[in-house]
Protein backbone atom coordinates (compact mmCIF):
# COMPACT_ATOMS: atom_id res chain seq x y z
CA UNK A 1 0.00 0.00 0.00
CA UNK A 2 1.03 3.62 -0.54
CA UNK A 3 -0.62 7.05 -0.66
CA UNK A 4 -1.16 6.44 -4.40
CA UNK A 5 -3.87 3.92 -3.45
CA UNK A 6 -6.00 6.70 -1.92
CA UNK A 7 -7.84 9.86 -2.88
CA UNK A 8 -6.93 11.96 0.16
CA UNK A 9 -9.54 14.49 1.28
CA UNK A 10 -9.79 17.11 4.01
CA UNK A 11 -8.02 17.07 7.35
CA UNK A 12 -10.23 15.80 10.19
CA UNK A 13 -7.81 15.80 13.11
CA UNK A 14 -4.42 16.83 14.37
CA UNK A 15 -2.05 14.97 16.68
CA UNK A 16 1.39 15.32 18.21
CA UNK A 17 3.21 13.88 15.20
CA UNK A 18 0.95 14.64 12.26
CA UNK A 19 -2.57 14.92 10.93
CA UNK A 20 -5.57 12.73 10.16
CA UNK A 21 -7.31 12.91 6.77
CA UNK A 22 -10.47 11.39 5.37
CA UNK A 23 -9.59 9.29 2.31
CA UNK A 24 -11.11 6.90 -0.20
CA UNK A 25 -9.36 3.72 -1.29
CA UNK A 26 -9.37 3.98 -5.09
CA UNK A 27 -10.17 0.35 -5.98
CA UNK A 28 -12.94 -0.40 -3.45
CA UNK A 29 -14.25 3.14 -2.88
CA UNK A 30 -14.02 2.37 0.86
CA UNK A 31 -13.88 5.48 3.09
CA UNK A 32 -11.16 5.42 5.75
CA UNK A 33 -9.17 7.80 7.95
CA UNK A 34 -5.43 8.11 7.29
CA UNK A 35 -3.31 9.08 10.28
CA UNK A 36 -0.10 10.46 8.73
CA UNK A 37 2.77 10.62 11.22
CA UNK A 38 6.04 12.42 10.51
CA UNK A 39 8.88 9.89 10.71
CA UNK A 40 11.32 12.70 11.47
CA UNK A 41 9.22 13.87 14.46
CA UNK A 42 8.78 10.30 15.74
CA UNK A 43 12.55 9.72 15.69
CA UNK A 44 13.29 13.14 17.23
CA UNK A 45 11.05 12.37 20.23
CA UNK A 46 12.14 8.71 20.56
CA UNK A 47 8.55 7.56 19.99
CA UNK A 48 9.14 4.69 17.55
CA UNK A 49 8.86 2.05 20.31
CA UNK A 50 5.63 3.57 21.61
CA UNK A 51 4.16 3.65 18.07
CA UNK A 52 5.16 0.03 17.45
CA UNK A 53 3.41 -1.00 20.68
CA UNK A 54 0.30 1.04 19.77
CA UNK A 55 0.11 -0.59 16.31
CA UNK A 56 0.64 -4.13 17.69
CA UNK A 57 -2.08 -3.66 20.32
CA UNK A 58 -4.70 -1.96 18.14
CA UNK A 59 -4.19 -4.32 15.17
CA UNK A 60 -5.21 -7.26 17.38
CA UNK A 61 -8.40 -5.75 18.79
CA UNK A 62 -11.83 -6.49 17.30
CA UNK A 63 -14.73 -4.84 19.13
CA UNK A 64 -17.65 -2.65 17.97
CA UNK A 65 -16.53 0.13 20.35
CA UNK A 66 -12.85 0.09 19.39
CA UNK A 67 -11.65 1.87 16.25
CA UNK A 68 -10.31 -0.70 13.77
CA UNK A 69 -6.74 -0.37 12.60
CA UNK A 70 -7.08 -1.69 9.04
CA UNK A 71 -3.42 -1.54 8.04
CA UNK A 72 -0.31 0.61 7.86
CA UNK A 73 2.51 1.55 5.48
CA UNK A 74 5.27 4.13 5.22
CA UNK A 75 7.31 6.12 2.72
CA UNK A 76 10.38 8.30 3.34
CA UNK A 77 8.40 11.04 5.10
CA UNK A 78 5.30 9.52 6.73
CA UNK A 79 4.27 6.45 8.70
CA UNK A 80 0.58 6.03 7.82
CA UNK A 81 -2.11 4.23 9.82
CA UNK A 82 -5.23 3.19 7.87
CA UNK A 83 -8.12 3.53 10.33
CA UNK A 84 -11.86 3.00 10.40
CA UNK A 85 -13.64 6.31 9.72
CA UNK A 86 -15.93 7.58 12.52
CA UNK A 87 -18.13 10.19 10.84
CA UNK A 88 -19.23 12.20 13.88
CA UNK A 89 -15.68 12.85 15.08
CA UNK A 90 -14.38 13.43 18.61
CA UNK A 91 -16.64 13.09 21.62
CA UNK A 92 -14.71 16.08 23.01
CA UNK A 93 -16.05 18.35 20.26
CA UNK A 94 -19.60 17.15 20.91
CA UNK A 95 -19.12 17.92 24.61
CA UNK A 96 -17.75 21.42 23.95
CA UNK A 97 -20.69 22.15 21.64
CA UNK A 98 -23.40 20.97 24.04
CA UNK A 99 -21.73 21.95 27.34
CA UNK A 100 -22.77 18.67 28.92
CA UNK A 101 -24.67 15.57 27.83
CA UNK A 102 -28.12 14.43 28.92
CA UNK A 103 -28.01 11.46 31.30
CA UNK A 104 -29.58 9.09 28.76
CA UNK A 105 -26.84 9.72 26.17
CA UNK A 106 -24.02 9.73 28.75
CA UNK A 107 -25.28 6.45 30.23
CA UNK A 108 -25.25 4.77 26.83
CA UNK A 109 -21.72 6.00 26.12
CA UNK A 110 -20.46 4.80 29.53
CA UNK A 111 -22.08 1.38 28.91
CA UNK A 112 -20.28 1.13 25.55
CA UNK A 113 -17.00 2.14 27.22
CA UNK A 114 -17.46 -0.49 29.94
CA UNK A 115 -18.04 -3.18 27.27
CA UNK A 116 -14.91 -2.11 25.34
CA UNK A 117 -12.73 -1.90 28.47
CA UNK A 118 -13.95 -5.34 29.63
CA UNK A 119 -12.86 -6.71 26.27
CA UNK A 120 -9.37 -5.16 26.33
CA UNK A 121 -8.78 -6.12 29.98
CA UNK A 122 -9.58 -9.75 29.12
CA UNK A 123 -6.81 -9.44 26.52
CA UNK A 124 -4.48 -8.10 29.27
CA UNK A 125 -4.39 -4.60 27.76
CA UNK A 126 -4.65 -1.46 29.92
CA UNK A 127 -5.63 1.68 27.99
CA UNK A 128 -4.27 4.31 30.45
CA UNK A 129 -5.51 7.37 28.54
CA UNK A 130 -9.31 7.37 28.44
CA UNK A 131 -10.58 10.93 27.79
CA UNK A 132 -13.12 12.57 25.41
CA UNK A 133 -10.36 13.57 22.93
CA UNK A 134 -9.48 9.88 22.40
CA UNK A 135 -13.06 8.76 21.81
CA UNK A 136 -14.78 9.03 18.43
CA UNK A 137 -18.45 8.71 17.49
CA UNK A 138 -19.69 6.92 14.37
CA UNK A 139 -22.90 7.52 12.37
CA UNK A 140 -24.84 5.11 14.61
CA UNK A 141 -23.85 7.10 17.71
CA UNK A 142 -21.51 4.34 18.84
CA UNK A 143 -18.34 5.17 20.78
CA UNK A 144 -15.01 4.13 19.25
CA UNK A 145 -11.89 4.12 21.45
CA UNK A 146 -9.40 5.62 19.02
CA UNK A 147 -6.01 6.24 20.56
CA UNK A 148 -3.88 3.47 22.06
CA UNK A 149 -0.68 5.54 22.35
CA UNK A 150 -0.33 4.97 26.11
CA UNK A 151 -1.76 1.44 26.11
CA UNK A 152 0.25 -1.46 27.37
CA UNK A 153 -0.03 -5.25 27.21
CA UNK A 154 0.59 -6.67 30.70
CA UNK A 155 -0.15 -10.37 31.12
CA UNK A 156 1.11 -10.31 34.72
CA UNK A 157 3.29 -7.52 36.08
CA UNK A 158 2.11 -4.22 37.51
CA UNK A 159 3.32 -0.94 35.96
CA UNK A 160 4.93 2.21 37.32
CA UNK A 161 5.07 4.45 34.21
CA UNK A 162 3.63 7.91 34.81
CA UNK A 163 1.40 8.54 31.80
CA UNK A 164 -1.96 9.69 30.56
CA UNK A 165 -3.68 13.06 30.87
CA UNK A 166 -3.50 15.20 34.03
CA UNK A 167 -7.23 15.46 34.85
CA UNK A 168 -7.67 11.69 34.41
CA UNK A 169 -4.65 10.44 36.38
CA UNK A 170 -5.57 8.25 39.41
CA UNK A 171 -4.28 8.68 43.00
CA UNK A 172 -1.92 5.68 42.77
CA UNK A 173 -0.12 7.28 39.83
CA UNK A 174 0.06 10.71 41.51
CA UNK A 175 1.69 9.01 44.49
CA UNK A 176 4.19 7.08 42.33
CA UNK A 177 2.73 3.66 43.25
CA UNK A 178 2.29 0.71 40.93
CA UNK A 179 -0.91 0.51 38.90
CA UNK A 180 -2.90 -2.12 37.05
CA UNK A 181 -6.04 -2.25 34.88
CA UNK A 182 -8.07 -0.55 37.66
CA UNK A 183 -6.56 2.73 36.45
CA UNK A 184 -9.13 2.49 33.59
CA UNK A 185 -11.99 2.22 36.12
CA UNK A 186 -10.90 5.53 37.66
CA UNK A 187 -10.74 7.13 34.19
CA UNK A 188 -14.24 5.84 33.44
CA UNK A 189 -15.49 7.61 36.58
CA UNK A 190 -13.77 10.86 35.55
CA UNK A 191 -15.24 10.51 32.03
CA UNK A 192 -18.73 9.95 33.42
CA UNK A 193 -18.40 13.09 35.57
CA UNK A 194 -17.09 15.17 32.64
CA UNK A 195 -19.84 14.02 30.25
CA UNK A 196 -22.52 14.97 32.76
CA UNK A 197 -21.06 18.29 33.93
CA UNK A 198 -18.82 19.55 31.13
CA UNK A 199 -15.79 19.79 33.45
CA UNK A 200 -13.32 17.33 34.97
CA UNK A 201 -13.89 16.62 38.70
CA UNK A 202 -10.40 17.59 39.94
CA UNK A 203 -9.65 20.43 37.54
CA UNK A 204 -7.62 23.32 38.97
CA UNK A 205 -5.61 26.13 37.28
CA UNK A 206 -2.24 24.63 38.34
CA UNK A 207 -0.93 21.07 38.03
CA UNK A 208 0.07 20.86 41.71
CA UNK A 209 -3.40 21.88 42.90
CA UNK A 210 -4.99 19.28 40.59
CA UNK A 211 -2.61 16.57 41.88
CA UNK A 212 -3.53 17.44 45.48
CA UNK A 213 -7.25 17.15 44.80
CA UNK A 214 -6.76 13.82 43.01
CA UNK A 215 -4.66 12.44 45.90
CA UNK A 216 -7.39 13.41 48.38
CA UNK A 217 -10.21 12.38 45.98
CA UNK A 218 -11.69 15.81 46.59
CA UNK A 219 -14.59 16.56 44.23
CA UNK A 220 -18.15 17.90 44.35
CA UNK A 221 -21.16 16.41 42.61
CA UNK A 222 -23.55 19.06 41.20
CA UNK A 223 -27.21 19.08 42.32
CA UNK A 224 -28.57 18.44 38.82
CA UNK A 225 -27.19 14.87 38.76
CA UNK A 226 -29.56 12.01 39.51
CA UNK A 227 -29.01 9.77 42.55
CA UNK A 228 -28.00 6.84 40.31
CA UNK A 229 -25.47 8.90 38.32
CA UNK A 230 -23.90 10.15 41.57
CA UNK A 231 -23.74 6.62 42.91
CA UNK A 232 -21.93 5.30 39.83
CA UNK A 233 -19.38 8.15 39.86
CA UNK A 234 -18.72 7.65 43.58
CA UNK A 235 -18.34 3.89 43.04
CA UNK A 236 -15.65 4.41 40.39
CA UNK A 237 -13.76 7.35 41.93
CA UNK A 238 -12.49 5.34 44.88
CA UNK A 239 -8.99 6.05 46.21
CA UNK A 240 -8.33 2.35 46.82
CA UNK A 241 -8.22 0.64 43.38
CA UNK A 242 -9.64 -2.58 44.88
CA UNK A 243 -12.81 -0.72 45.92
CA UNK A 244 -13.58 0.61 42.43
CA UNK A 245 -16.71 -0.89 40.91
CA UNK A 246 -15.73 -3.74 38.53
CA UNK A 247 -16.79 -3.33 34.90
CA UNK A 248 -19.24 -6.24 35.05
CA UNK A 249 -21.01 -4.40 37.88
CA UNK A 250 -20.88 -1.09 36.01
CA UNK A 251 -22.92 -2.80 33.28
CA UNK A 252 -25.47 -3.98 35.89
CA UNK A 253 -25.67 -0.59 37.63
CA UNK A 254 -29.19 0.97 37.84
CA UNK A 255 -28.02 4.11 35.97
CA UNK A 256 -26.83 1.96 33.04
CA UNK A 257 -29.82 -0.43 33.06
CA UNK A 258 -32.32 2.44 33.25
CA UNK A 259 -31.38 3.72 29.79
CA UNK A 260 -30.35 0.48 28.13
CA UNK A 261 -33.63 -0.05 26.29
CA UNK A 262 -35.06 3.45 26.69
Amino acid sequence: MSLKNFDVGRGIGKGQFGRVFIAREKTSGYIVALKMLSIEELIKSNSEKQLRREVEIQANLRHPNILRLLGHFHDDIFFVLILEYAAKGELYKQLVKSGRLKEKKASRYIAQMAEALSYIHKKHVIHRDIKPENLLIDLNDEIKIADFGWSVHTPSQRRKTFCGTLDYIPPEMVEGKEHDEKIDLWSLGVLCYELLTGTAPFEEPGNTATYKRIAKVEFTLPDHLSYDARDLINSLLQRDPKRRLPLKDVLKHPWIRKYKKA
